[in-house]
């Protein structure tokens, strides 16, 4: 596997499970800062909600205790109305990230915390996911700090909001109102839908991202233009989410799925503590028949559905194939054929690419545009586990630990050379390498 510069990194061969384990170790203790961790000291210097759980799975074969403070930090920025926050600030950094606590005010908000600094947008629901698999890592200490107790009640309201405030569609399935919520910010999945946003913005294109990566792999000016004009237009509407011609609202398999999973996995955590479990079995159903609507046979993955006109959105993306994650998936074996064909793996990828290999508008360096992601990765190997393809599962997690850390973590990947992109000491690549690095055998 290549390097940045295309050649092989200086020590590859010397790099072993536990040489990756001890780097990985030592990228998340420089990123912690008491009760969290930053996704990177740099880029990204506050709390971000979908990082946190990815970074929790991790954290828990370190330290089960602290992965549930990362959890708690998280979850001490909920809005009385359930939501859990795309990111919570460090006031002493804003200047560091844009948009920030400045252009949110969300403590002058009406429905939000008093005294902590927040986003208003959120991202995808992987928490209960994660803090399930944080009890399971050690169910003893969780039980003594009442772990699951605690966090609970937070998660059922989250999974509440989702239902009563972004069923937009009608559909059952949650919507996204900006890119951002997706996680996979500048997926070509949003192209449509982004060229009725205007570039008008009011705020001042202020990019200290531009400063910690390369602009050929970040989203342009222009796309940020239309980034604010969005959070804008939500911010002003007292992120109330009955904007009635709010113009951005996608259903998006990946949100969803993870909602999905997350129900499951509330359902562990109810019948542990002795709670009905039915419900979220139920609801966890109910989503997975709903994202069956948005299967595309021809493209043999996921899309995303506009719910402004209820067009799907033709094009094969990672988010289209993290279905494979949901257990008794009806289209899991459309799904396997497409992540092994000549759009994703079957093109001699060593991780999955991001967007269609085939695509003339793929770009292997480009931020959501085609590089692979160790998160992602790491979520198609769980989901290959889970489908008994353990030599798949295995193939793709050694993977993932020896090129993160062999190019100092990096945000992402060429998915065939291994070329390091994004910033560098990435807390959740260092997470998830770190558990791809765990032998399987002692769990």
């Amino acid at each position: 596997m290549a390097g940045r510069d295309g050649g092989l990194a200086d020590d590859i061969d010397m790099i072993t499970p536990a040489v990756a384990t001890a780097r990985a170790t030592a990228v998340l203790e420089a990123n912690w800062r008491r009760s969290h961790t930053l996704p990177a000291s740099g880029l990204y210097p506050h709390q971000w909600s979908w990082d946190s759980s990815f970074i929790a799975v991790g954290l828990s074969l370190l330290s089960p205790r602290r992965a549930g403070q990362e959890m708690d930090a998280l979850f001490a920025g909920q809005w009385p109305d359930g939501r859990l926050p795309q990111i919570i600030f460090d006031p002493h950094r804003d200047e560091d990230y844009a948009p920030g606590a400045a252009f949110w005010q969300s403590t002058s908000l009406e429905g939000a915390p008093a005294k902590v600094e927040t986003a208003g947008f959120v991202q995808p629901p992987n928490h209960a996911w994660a803090v399930w698999k944080i009890h399971q890592a050690d169910p003893g200490e969780s039980r003594r700090r009442a772990f699951l107790e605690r966090s609970y009640p937070k998660l059922l309201a989250w999974h509440n909001y989702l239902v009563e405030r972004r069923n937009r569609g009608g559909s059952g399935l949650a919507c996204i109102v900006h890119p951002w919520e997706s996680g996979t910010d500048n997926s070509p999945l949003w192209d449509s839908a982004m060229q009725r946003i205007p570039t008008d913005c009011r705020t001042p294109l202020h990019r200290p991202d531009l400063q910690h990566a390369d602009a050929g792999e970040r989203p342009s000016q222009k796309e940020y233009a239309k980034y604010f004009w969005l959070a804008e237009r939500y911010r002003d509407h007292r992120c109330d989410d009955v904007d009635p011609n709010y113009p951005f609202l996608l259903e998006d398999p990946l949100f969803n799925t993870l909602w999905a999973l997350s129900e499951y996995a509330l359902a562990d955590i109810a019948q542990d503590l002795g709670f009905p479990s039915s419900v979220h079995v139920q609801r966890a159903q109910s989503l997975v028949a709903a994202l069956d609507e948005l299967f595309i046979p021809e493209l043999g993955c996921y899309a995303a559905r506009d719910a402004t006109d209820g067009t799907l959105v033709r094009k094969a993306t990672i988010n289209g194939l993290i279905p494979l994650l949901l257990p008794g998936n009806s289209r899991a074996g459309n799904l396997l054929d497409t992540l092994t064909g000549p759009r994703f793996m079957g093109s001699g990828a060593v991780m999955v690419p991001s967007y269609d290999a085939t695509a003339s508008d793929h770009d292997p360096a480009l931020y959501w545009r085609g590089p692979a992601w160790f998160n992602m990765s790491w979520m198609i190997a769980e989901a290959l586990d889970g489908l008994g393809r353990t030599d798949e599962a295995k193939a793709l997690r050694n993977n993932i630990w020896l090129l993160a850390a062999s190019h100092d973590f990096p945000e992402y990947v060429d998915p065939w050379t291994g070329a390091a992109h994004g910033t560098r000491k990435f807390s959740w690549t260092a997470a998830l390498a770190l558990e791809a690095a765990t032998d399987r055998s002692m769990q």
